[in-house]
């Protein structure tokens, strides 16, 4: 089949197109003909090697973390899906690969696809879907009457948290920049901050939550606005010991994320402010808890462009800008 291969971790390494093998199935698999592939800058981070301690991947290997397409084969185990079925998932780590015709994913990752949506909508959901709901719902708890900041609200994660933190019930602040104004005010935004005429942490305070996409400084800033007992999670880093530990690794890596982590971690604590990482995982059940969301026209996907499938590295090259509004996406068929 044709596929998207790193051959070896480079930065800004060009992907090649070339022929894999068809994915094996295991009893709890469904093998998915993919229609469309959601682009994330977890790709480029994956391709440059920014994970390979932790996410051992032996190159050649697949790229690619978002999908949508039609199950074709299903193992001796599974029961909730069948061939001709239209699916989406964030495939678990591992199991990556959705730049090529078809993919091996567990059952337990995988969810119906939205039927308001098309294959390209869906495909720019489950990353970005299950990553707002894991800070938003699992982590923060978010409720009714709080106040939370969502860091570059016209991003791929950014987009999704606004709406999903409004029908929380929660007042939503967030930075963008100005030609993007009006794009996260109509999707829900109650106070914005254009980052190139505002400082951020001058303007809000007494928030609940933050949630953080950009880099350290901006993560700093961001324990101004929080009130005590507030809540900081970034899904940028620096990684924290409890992330080290659910992921199993051993002493050394623990330690190095230990150190990596001390100073946000001293600085939170000082204001009585937890703070927080998120390594988003895969989970098919938040996903169908999603899609019932968007079926209900609660959440809308929010889609930049969409590249033919052969332009896969000039669409890593487009979001690695940083000017995507919402989602990119290739499109197979």
């Amino acid at each position: 089949m044709k596929a998207f291969i790193v051959d070896r971790y480079r930065k800004k390494g060009t992907l090649r197109l070339g022929e894999m093998p068809q994915p094996a199935l295991r009893d709890v698999d469904v093998v998915v003909e993919i229609h469309a592939a959601g682009l994330n800058l977890l790709d480029s981070k994956v391709r440059d090697g920014a994970f390979k301690l932790i996410l051992r991947y032996r190159p050649p290997f697949i790229l690619g973390h978002d999908v949508a397409g039609t199950v074709v084969r299903v193992g001796s185990n599974v029961r909730r899906l069948k061939p001709g079925d239209e699916v989406y998932a964030r495939p678990r780590d591992g199991q990556v690969g959705t730049f090529a015709e078809f993919i091996a994913m567990n059952e337990a990752d995988v969810a119906l696809k939205p039927k308001n949506l098309t294959m390209e909508e869906a495909a720019s959901i489950p990353l970005v879907g299950l990553t707002a709901w894991q800070v938003l719902v699992e982590l923060a708890g978010l409720r009714k009457g709080q106040k939370v900041l969502i860091h570059a609200g016209s991003g791929g994660v950014g987009t999704f948290a606004i709406q999903l933190a409004k029908h929380l019930g929660a007042t939503v602040a967030t930075t963008t920049s100005t030609a993007n104004v009006t794009l996260v005010e109509r999707l829900g935004a109650d106070v914005v901050i254009d980052y190139k005429s505002q400082d951020f942490e001058k303007v809000l305070s007494g928030y609940d939550v933050v949630l953080n996409s950009l880099d350290g400084d901006t993560l700093q800033k961001s324990l101004n606005v929080l009130k005590p007992g507030g809540k900081l999670i970034s899904i940028s880093g620096p990684p924290d010991p409890d992330f080290a530990r659910e992921q199993g690794l051993n002493w050394l890596l623990r330690q190095v994320m230990r150190v990596l982590s001390f100073n946000i971690r001293r600085k939170a604590k000082a204001r009585r402010i937890s703070y927080s990482f998120l390594f988003m995982r895969a989970n098919g059940e938040q996903l169908r808890q999603i899609t019932s969301l968007i079926e209900a026209g609660i959440i809308r996907p929010v889609v930049d462009r969409v590249f033919p499938f052969e332009a896969t590295n000039a669409a890593l090259t487009y979001i690695e800008a940083g000017r995507s509004k919402g989602k990119v996406v290739v499109k197979l068929r």
